[in-house]
């Protein structure tokens, strides 16, 4: 579902994003409600220049899905310029207990190629019924979009963004998988960093 959003484009950039997992849904702009097979339910929301996911899974689950942020039964994953906290974007977070893998990668692509980008991106996602695409006001290369990925491995669900700043030629991917209850967990790996320049 691609949209064009009212409210202006608020300059930001990638170094002033952070993740954070739990809290209060915050204010959207957009907001797209999913529900996958087995009762899994995912709200995707726009929040300006950033996102924030929304994931529920049928109560009653193992209690490995207790560790996750959120509760026993939902996750929440919010990337956005938080007030009051510093910014702080993992490339790469893995959290055994709570069955949740998070990666983000920073790109600066050469001149012309992010344009090149979003009008490859609005094209492939506007009518897919599992994303939501938004562009702001003023220059259509000003995009945060999210997408379900239609093929996760077993017992899985796991959603990509994309966040495009123009005014610092930098776009933001991030990928995320949630193991659904009474699956193994992934590995507990370190972080590492994943800023790139694009050829």
């Amino acid at each position: 579902m691609l949209v064009s959003l009212d409210t202006p484009y608020v300059d930001t950039c990638a170094a002033d994003l952070s993740l954070a997992l739990g809290g209060p849904e915050r204010p959207a702009l957009h907001v797209r409600d999913l529900t996958l097979p087995g009762d899994v339910r995912l709200r995707l929301r726009l929040l300006g220049a950033s996102h924030q996911v929304v994931l529920t899974t049928p109560a009653g689950a193992d209690a490995t899905a207790a560790a996750r942020p959120g509760g026993a039964d939902g996750l929440v994953e919010t990337v956005a310029c938080l007030p009051g906290r510093p910014p702080h974007l993992p490339g790469d977070l893995h959290d055994e207990a709570g069955g949740y893998r998070f990666t983000a990668t920073v790109l600066r692509p050469a001149e012309g190629e992010l344009r090149f980008r979003m009008a490859a991106l609005r094209a492939d996602l506007a009518d897919d019924p599992y994303a939501l695409v938004g562009v702001f006001p003023g220059d259509p290369d000003a995009v945060t979009a999210l997408a379900v990925r239609p093929d996760p491995p077993d017992g899985t669900v796991g959603w990509r963004t994309w966040h495009a700043y123009p005014q610092t030629n930098e776009l933001v991917l991030t990928e995320t998988v949630v193991t659904l209850p009474g699956t193994p967990q992934p590995v507990l790996r370190a972080p590492q960093s994943r800023t790139k320049e694009a050829p």
